[in-house]
């Protein structure tokens, strides 16, 4: 009994991980954002992925009220895109979940896989402003 009421909490604790992730990558505003000259940052997921969901709250909070050392990380797009669309992961070249990407000028300035540091992240889109 006590092996199926542990199995039964797994699902429920891995089904209300999977729920918060939603893709929210849009080819036109990705670009529009990057010809806006802004900051952008796209983050892969996948559904049972509890480092994902890590990455993705930290990601969420630096949208809402994100800045490190007084500096705002305002003029930055986010976006999130589940792994298993094979259209928006060959676009980035992307092969795993909880892929971090930072695009500047155009230009991708900075990849991490598997970063659920929220000091880390912070310094990295604090470097890309």
């Amino acid at each position: 009994m006590k092996k199926i009421l542990t199995f039964f909490f797994c699902v429920i604790v891995s089904s209300a991980i999977a729920f918060e992730k939603e893709t929210t990558f849009n080819k036109e505003l990705f670009d529009k954002a990057q010809s806006d000259g802004k900051v952008v940052v796209v983050s892969s997921w996948i559904k049972y992925c509890s480092s994902c969901a890590g990455q993705m709250k930290i990601l969420k909070e630096a949208k809402n009220d994100g800045k490190l050392n007084d500096i705002k990380f305002d003029n930055i797009e986010y976006f999130s895109f589940d792994v298993t669309n094979k259209n928006i992961a060959d676009l980035f070249n992307v092969q795993y979940q909880t892929t971090l990407l930072i695009f500047k000028n155009n230009e991708e300035v900075y990849r991490s896989l598997g970063e659920t540091t929220k000091n880390l992240i912070y310094e990295a889109i604090k470097s890309s402003i």
